[in-house]
């Protein structure tokens, strides 16, 4: 080449080179580019609920709908159908008396009763089919994780995950914002939970905990290309929540009447969760209370724990709505200070749900009508099972035609 050519060749190379760094620069300075495409993927952008006064079923609709506009199957958050008979799918883990695991059981294993009625079971997968799990983190100004601890975490969960199996992470202070959709590539999971720094160079206020809950469920979890098998949401948080308004009364759960009723409510959300068959398995950055024992959940989930006995035991009431979110949904509560880590919590979530069993049917007449219906899920042959125990969701719910 000659020389003169070469030397421009250079200069070419040394202007580029030069006009990349300084777009490099800007753009990781600049937080109002890093902001825009954070904002870009927030969940509750452009959202109202509507409920609707015939069945009580609440739905997002774009902000811009005309006063009176039906809720539609059709909203900005991703198209929602559901059907009276649709089958329902139910997570279970199967452990023996010393608290191991029990693996390589069948569909014959399992007996499913309904609202009293047995149901033939019509799905069966034994940890076989890709897993679908959504990280949802509290990046409120009242939690701080260091991104390398959440990092961790998210791989000594992975580890215990099928390379199969799909991760998505959201993150929340005010609002949810979607940082990695479902994605097998775990280095776009390390490159999403980047962006949690990003959020909170925003400083956004409050703590839209079970708004963000609701979201993740509804966008991730329902449409057409729903994801069936095991499903499930790790949320961690302290559970205190700025939007619901929640008390230690229990009416503050339930859809209000009046100018307030198109509000999201505690109750919901666990409905969005249920009908979606999405199980929460709860990090909680909290002590956890004196007295709220495995022994006490047991004991008590077949009623609210929302009560006056749970008040008198000194149970902070943000603690007590994250107990009662697992006992609506199906999961497992953790207390991060027991822990140690919360890669050990995310490892023992990731090793419960890689030994879960999910059964499905179809509702027979009676337990295929809308609202609430029980679940007892037992041993077919409880002898061949001796002090053994199931851990399975206890209810569903069927939500009305949309």
């Amino acid at each position: 080449m000659p020389r003169a050519q070469s030397t421009k060749h250079k200069i070419l190379i040394s202007t580029f080179a030069t006009a990349l760094a300084i777009l490099l620069i800007t753009i990781i300075a600049s937080p109002s580019i890093a902001q825009k495409s954070e904002r870009d993927q927030q969940l509750d952008k452009n959202l109202d609920y509507v409920r609707d006064p015939v069945t009580g079923e609440l739905r997002a609709v774009p902000k811009k709908s005309p006063p009176g506009t039906a809720p539609s199957s059709q909203t900005s958050s991703g198209p929602v159908i559901r059907s009276q008979v649709s089958l329902v799918e139910t997570g279970c883990s199967a452990f023996s008396a010393a608290g191991e695991p029990i693996l390589n059981l069948t569909l014959q294993d399992f007996r499913l009763v309904a609202d009293g009625q047995q149901q033939k079971l019509e799905h069966f997968d034994a940890s076989t089919e890709p897993a679908h799990l959504a990280l949802v983190l509290d990046a409120s100004p009242s939690e701080f994780h260091s991104l390398s601890d959440m990092k961790a975490a998210a791989r000594a969960l992975t580890n215990e995950l099928s390379p199969k199996d799909q991760v998505a992470v959201v993150a929340f202070a005010g609002h949810p914002h979607m940082l990695v959709p479902f994605t097998t590539d775990r280095k776009q999971l390390d490159a999403g939970l980047e962006k949690i720094e990003l959020m909170r160079a925003v400083e956004e206020t409050g703590s839209n905990i079970y708004g963000s809950v609701y979201l993740t469920a509804q966008r991730l979890f329902t449409g057409p290309k729903a994801p069936t098998g095991r499903k499930a949401i790790l949320l961690l948080t302290d559970g205190q929540d700025s939007a619901l308004g929640l008390s230690w009364n229990p009416a503050s759960m339930f859809p209000p009447t009046g100018a307030l009723a198109n509000r999201l409510t505690f109750e919901d959300v666990v409905r969005e969760l249920a009908t979606s068959g999405v199980e929460v398995f709860v990090a909680s950055t909290e002590n956890r209370p004196r007295g709220m024992t495995n022994a006490w959940f047991s004991a008590n989930r077949a009623k609210t724990f929302i009560n006056e006995d749970s008040r008198t035991m000194g149970i902070p009431a943000y603690t007590i709505f994250l107990a009662e979110l697992v006992r609506r949904a199906g999961g497992g509560l953790y207390f991060l200070r027991e822990s140690g880590t919360l890669s050990e919590v995310y490892r023992r979530i990731g090793a419960t749900l890689r030994t879960q069993y999910i059964v499905g049917f179809y509702p027979s007449p009676g337990a295929d009508v809308r609202g609430w219906h029980n679940l007892n899920i037992t041993f077919g042959d409880p002898v061949a099972h001796p002090n053994a125990r199931l851990d399975c969701q206890p209810s569903y719910y069927i939500a009305a035609p949309q």
